[in-house]
């Protein structure tokens, strides 16, 4: 054999192979690279997306966290208020009843004056009236001088 044949013959087997090779092993591969690589795509995609939207969620969480601590601070001045409020009321309601408990202790004293003022009158009185028995060594008729001894207590 000739060399020249040889290495035309290589060259035309070269050529098929290439061919062969272009035409049903290249495809695939190409096919599979390029769905790989869309793949890849979607996936370097897909993580931005996650990324804002995770960016977002947090400030939406941020923000709820911030309304849901100033309602909190707002329900707790409002239970300050309350309970300020409810003191006041409570101190008020012991104030009046506290009141009430000293008149209704001055009215009773002022009764209990007058009743020891009545009793001592009409003891004055007894006195009076043995003192006057015992001077006029007599006996009093208690009947008759009912109107003097009436007077007597008054004046007294």
């Amino acid at each position: 054999m000739n060399i020249n044949s040889t290495l035309f013959l290589q060259a035309v087997v070269f050529a098929i192979l290439v061919w062969f090779t272009m035409k049903f092993v290249w495809p695939p591969i190409t096919k599979a690279l390029d769905e790989r690589a869309q793949k890849i795509a979607d996936g370097l995609a897909a993580a931005d997306k996650a990324k804002s939207e995770l960016s977002v969620a947090n400030k939406r969480v941020e923000e709820a966290l911030a309304q849901s601590r100033n309602e909190s601070a707002v329900r707790l001045a409002d239970a300050e208020r309350r309970a300020q409020a409810m003191i006041e009321e409570a101190k008020a309601k012991a104030t009046e009843e506290g009141s009430k408990i000293i008149a209704a202790a001055q009215v009773e004293a002022e009764q209990q004056s007058v009743k020891a003022r009545e009793a001592l009158r009409e003891q004055v009185a007894a006195l009076a009236v043995k003192g006057a028995e015992q001077i006029l060594r007599k006996e009093v008729n208690a009947t008759v001088h009912a109107d003097l001894l009436g007077r007597l207590k008054t004046e007294l």
